[in-house]
Protein backbone atom coordinates (compact mmCIF):
# COMPACT_ATOMS: atom_id res chain seq x y z
CA UNK A 1 0.00 0.00 0.00
CA UNK A 2 1.16 3.91 -1.27
CA UNK A 3 2.12 6.08 1.99
CA UNK A 4 0.74 9.33 1.53
CA UNK A 5 4.08 11.07 0.81
CA UNK A 6 4.18 8.22 -2.35
CA UNK A 7 0.63 9.54 -3.12
CA UNK A 8 0.77 13.03 -3.52
CA UNK A 9 4.44 12.75 -5.01
CA UNK A 10 3.01 10.73 -7.92
CA UNK A 11 0.63 13.72 -8.64
CA UNK A 12 3.36 16.16 -8.18
CA UNK A 13 4.90 13.63 -11.32
CA UNK A 14 1.74 13.36 -13.08
CA UNK A 15 1.32 17.21 -13.55
CA UNK A 16 4.87 17.16 -14.51
CA UNK A 17 4.39 14.85 -17.73
CA UNK A 18 0.75 16.81 -18.35
CA UNK A 19 2.65 20.12 -17.78
CA UNK A 20 5.69 18.71 -20.00
CA UNK A 21 3.38 16.90 -22.48
CA UNK A 22 1.17 20.01 -23.09
CA UNK A 23 3.98 22.04 -23.66
CA UNK A 24 4.04 24.34 -20.63
CA UNK A 25 7.77 23.73 -19.85
CA UNK A 26 9.93 21.65 -18.49
CA UNK A 27 9.07 18.53 -16.70
CA UNK A 28 8.30 19.61 -13.10
CA UNK A 29 5.55 19.31 -11.09
CA UNK A 30 4.84 20.48 -7.24
CA UNK A 31 1.62 19.93 -5.11
CA UNK A 32 1.25 21.01 -1.37
CA UNK A 33 -0.55 19.80 1.10
CA UNK A 34 -2.61 20.66 4.24
CA UNK A 35 -4.42 17.99 6.53
CA UNK A 36 -4.70 15.24 3.72
CA UNK A 37 -5.70 17.73 1.15
CA UNK A 38 -3.86 19.57 -1.65
CA UNK A 39 -4.05 22.85 -1.55
CA UNK A 40 -1.65 23.94 -4.51
CA UNK A 41 -0.75 22.98 -7.69
CA UNK A 42 2.25 24.08 -10.17
CA UNK A 43 3.86 22.64 -13.46
CA UNK A 44 6.04 24.23 -14.92
CA UNK A 45 5.49 27.01 -17.04
CA UNK A 46 8.42 28.88 -18.02
CA UNK A 47 8.27 28.51 -21.93
CA UNK A 48 4.27 28.82 -22.21
CA UNK A 49 4.41 32.28 -20.11
CA UNK A 50 7.68 33.62 -20.62
CA UNK A 51 8.05 33.79 -17.26
CA UNK A 52 11.50 32.41 -15.52
CA UNK A 53 10.14 32.39 -12.57
CA UNK A 54 7.27 30.32 -13.16
CA UNK A 55 9.00 27.02 -11.54
CA UNK A 56 6.18 24.21 -10.19
CA UNK A 57 7.05 25.06 -6.69
CA UNK A 58 6.70 28.97 -7.30
CA UNK A 59 3.50 28.38 -9.47
CA UNK A 60 1.97 25.78 -6.82
CA UNK A 61 3.34 28.20 -3.69
CA UNK A 62 1.14 31.04 -5.15
CA UNK A 63 -1.58 28.63 -5.26
CA UNK A 64 -1.22 27.73 -1.61
CA UNK A 65 -0.98 31.17 -0.56
CA UNK A 66 -4.07 32.46 -2.92
CA UNK A 67 -5.85 29.40 -1.71
CA UNK A 68 -5.04 29.80 2.81
CA UNK A 69 -5.26 33.72 2.00
CA UNK A 70 -1.89 33.54 3.95
CA UNK A 71 1.70 34.22 2.75
CA UNK A 72 3.05 31.29 4.65
CA UNK A 73 2.22 27.67 4.45
CA UNK A 74 2.43 26.90 7.94
CA UNK A 75 1.30 22.79 8.59
CA UNK A 76 1.71 22.24 4.86
CA UNK A 77 4.45 20.32 2.94
CA UNK A 78 5.47 20.44 -0.29
CA UNK A 79 6.07 17.56 -3.13
CA UNK A 80 7.49 18.32 -5.80
CA UNK A 81 9.06 16.08 -8.32
CA UNK A 82 12.44 17.29 -7.97
CA UNK A 83 15.17 18.72 -6.08
CA UNK A 84 14.43 22.46 -5.78
CA UNK A 85 16.22 24.55 -7.59
CA UNK A 86 17.86 27.46 -5.51
CA UNK A 87 15.15 30.34 -6.42
CA UNK A 88 12.43 27.43 -5.45
CA UNK A 89 14.43 26.63 -2.44
CA UNK A 90 14.08 30.06 -1.70
CA UNK A 91 10.25 30.51 -2.42
CA UNK A 92 9.97 27.53 -0.35
CA UNK A 93 12.42 28.96 2.75
CA UNK A 94 10.01 32.08 2.90
CA UNK A 95 6.87 30.03 2.56
CA UNK A 96 8.02 28.18 5.76
CA UNK A 97 6.19 24.59 5.22
CA UNK A 98 6.71 22.21 7.45
CA UNK A 99 8.73 20.07 4.83
CA UNK A 100 9.71 19.12 1.53
CA UNK A 101 9.50 15.62 -0.30
CA UNK A 102 11.11 15.58 -3.89
CA UNK A 103 11.62 12.63 -6.10
CA UNK A 104 14.54 13.11 -8.55
CA UNK A 105 17.71 14.97 -7.41
CA UNK A 106 19.59 18.23 -8.80
CA UNK A 107 22.09 16.01 -10.40
CA UNK A 108 19.07 13.84 -12.10
CA UNK A 109 17.87 17.03 -13.48
CA UNK A 110 21.91 18.44 -14.75
CA UNK A 111 21.61 14.88 -16.65
CA UNK A 112 18.15 16.16 -18.60
CA UNK A 113 19.92 20.26 -19.09
CA UNK A 114 18.91 21.50 -16.57
CA UNK A 115 21.63 22.47 -14.44
CA UNK A 116 22.03 24.68 -11.78
CA UNK A 117 25.46 24.04 -10.74
CA UNK A 118 26.45 27.53 -11.62
CA UNK A 119 23.73 28.86 -9.37
CA UNK A 120 25.23 27.39 -6.18
CA UNK A 121 28.63 28.46 -7.54
CA UNK A 122 27.59 32.11 -7.57
CA UNK A 123 25.81 32.42 -4.24
CA UNK A 124 28.75 32.62 -1.82
CA UNK A 125 30.45 34.80 -4.16
CA UNK A 126 30.60 38.46 -3.28
CA UNK A 127 28.65 40.32 -5.92
CA UNK A 128 31.77 41.72 -7.45
CA UNK A 129 33.01 38.68 -8.54
CA UNK A 130 30.10 36.78 -9.69
CA UNK A 131 29.50 36.08 -13.81
CA UNK A 132 26.33 39.01 -13.74
CA UNK A 133 28.04 42.70 -13.83
CA UNK A 134 26.99 43.99 -10.15
CA UNK A 135 26.99 47.64 -8.87
CA UNK A 136 26.69 47.72 -5.10
CA UNK A 137 25.58 50.27 -2.46
CA UNK A 138 24.58 52.91 -4.59
CA UNK A 139 22.32 55.22 -2.97
CA UNK A 140 22.42 53.22 -0.27
CA UNK A 141 21.80 55.95 2.52
CA UNK A 142 18.61 56.28 1.07
CA UNK A 143 17.81 52.76 0.64
CA UNK A 144 18.61 52.38 4.31
CA UNK A 145 16.66 54.81 5.27
CA UNK A 146 13.50 53.09 3.96
CA UNK A 147 14.33 50.32 6.75
CA UNK A 148 14.54 52.82 9.33
CA UNK A 149 10.99 53.67 8.42
CA UNK A 150 9.68 50.28 8.23
CA UNK A 151 11.40 49.38 11.88
CA UNK A 152 9.42 52.60 13.17
CA UNK A 153 5.93 51.44 11.26
CA UNK A 154 3.97 50.33 13.66
CA UNK A 155 1.28 48.82 11.58
CA UNK A 156 4.11 46.31 10.18
CA UNK A 157 3.79 42.89 9.35
CA UNK A 158 6.87 41.16 10.21
CA UNK A 159 7.30 37.78 7.54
Amino acid sequence: MATSDEIFLREAISLARTGMERGDGGPFGCVIVKDGSVIGRGNNRVTSTNDPTAHAEVVAIRAACAALRSFQLDGCVLYTSCEPCPMCLGAIYWARPDRIVFAATRADAADAGFDDQLIYDELPLAPELRRISTTSSLLRNEACALFSTWKEKEDRVRY
